[in-house]
């Protein structure tokens, strides 16, 4: 276990091509796969490998983040000593901008008992052992280690990070995906060093100013450093567009990435609800979907995901489509390749038909009226 690892999640995700799923949250609390939000599965592979302390740096605009969260019971993380901290702050333009964050608050960092520091987003999803990083980080000797994913499916990961490496794992330089080659290696995001390197860092940027992160910094100083990469091979979902949060939660519903990313490598965990069972009524039909507590079925359900306390009346069909908790489906809608954020109602006889690669996006309390 890692006991001499703090946690540091950055919550300054560019969210400009996902804007319609956070005009009132930040991309770490976007509901996914019905019953979690995307900051679980970072939070969740931390605690898995036996982080204590884990401090999470967010913008404003996070109610439903501190909401989720609370004070980390469902993680372990509500402790006397070490724990969860939640730094809220009001500097604008944090996006790719963490340097000034940290450096308001390196007391925290100074406190810790812990020499080593686990660096991560939360848009990447996976299940990863970190214990198994962290011994590669150790037995490497390197300064920093990076996560990475080789991957031949390269459109699915547009605009992230590409890590250029040599035979023996070295990172040479890093770049951006833009779509030309069709097999690389991705940036997990999941950046392993010593709390003295990372301080350091932070440091620098702030002298020398040529960097506003710590990422960009290890990015820019791979000839000057010892930067390594870890291979990860299980599976890697990007959030970083409605097509991309699309994607991920429709390759959930494949049996075998479901089963992998909710305990290949330790639980996932996120905040409970007291809800009675789903109940399905006459003409109730569902297949190949996710189905939260609390729904009242009565319509066809397929290749979907729905969450808690939906309704759903006779005669509506929704297939591939994403509905968030607490919507109202009326009688004979069909709905194909949409996202309905919270509380949205659509009324009788609707029909939104959206495309598989750009769906639809309803945004959080509209209603959606003859």
């Amino acid at each position: 276990m890692l006991r001499d690892y703090m946690g540091v999640i950055v919550l300054n995700e560019d969210e400009s091509n996902i804007r319609s799923l956070t005009l009132n949250r930040p991309l770490a609390s976007i509901p996914i796969f019905g019953r979690y939000r995307v900051i679980d599965f970072v939070l969740s592979n931390m605690v898995n490998a036996g982080l204590t302390n884990v401090g999470i740096f967010v913008e404003t605009n996070s109610r439903s983040l501190v909401d989720h969260i609370g004070t980390g019971k469902p993680w372990d993380l509500n402790r006397k000593i070490d724990g969860l901290y939640i730094f809220n702050h009001t500097l604008r333009g944090m996006i790719h901008d963490d340097i000034k964050v940290f450096k308001n608050n390196m007391e925290y960092f100074y406190r810790s008992r812990k020499e080593k520091v686990i660096l991560a987003r939360s848009r990447m999803i996976m299940n990863i052992n970190l214990e198994k990083v962290a011994q590669f980080h150790e037995e490497s000797g390197a300064d920093v280690t990076i996560v990475s994913k080789r991957v031949k499916n390269s459109d699915m990961y547009t605009n992230c990070d590409i890590l250029n490496l040599d035979e023996n794992g070295k990172v040479l330089s890093v770049g951006r995906n833009i779509g030309l080659d069709n097999e690389m290696n991705v940036s997990a995001e999941v950046f392993i060093m010593s709390k003295e390197f990372f301080i350091q860092a932070v440091y620098s940027c702030m002298q020398e100013g040529t960097c506003s992160s710590v990422m960009e910094y290890v990015y820019k100083n791979v000839q000057k450093h010892d930067i390594r990469a870890y291979e990860f091979e299980g599976y890697l979902g990007c959030i970083n567009s409605v097509s991309s949060y699309y994607k991920v939660s429709m390759d959930f519903l494949n049996y075998e990435i479901m089963r992998e990313l909710c305990g290949r490598n330790g639980n996932i965990y996120t905040k409970s609800y007291d809800s009675p069972p789903t109940k399905y009524l006459n003409g109730a039909n569902v297949s190949n979907s996710i189905m939260a507590s609390g729904s009242i079925v009565k319509g066809m359900v397929t290749n979907s995901i729905v969450s808690r306390r939906v309704i759903i009346e006779e005669g509506a069909e929704i297939i591939d489509s994403i509905i968030f908790s607490r919507c109202t489906i009326g009688k004979n809608v069909k709905l194909k390749n949409v996202i309905l954020d919270k509380n949205v109602i659509i009324e009788d006889d609707k029909v939104l038909i959206g495309d598989n690669k750009y769906p639809i996006v309803i945004e959080k309390g509209s209603r959606i009226e003859l």
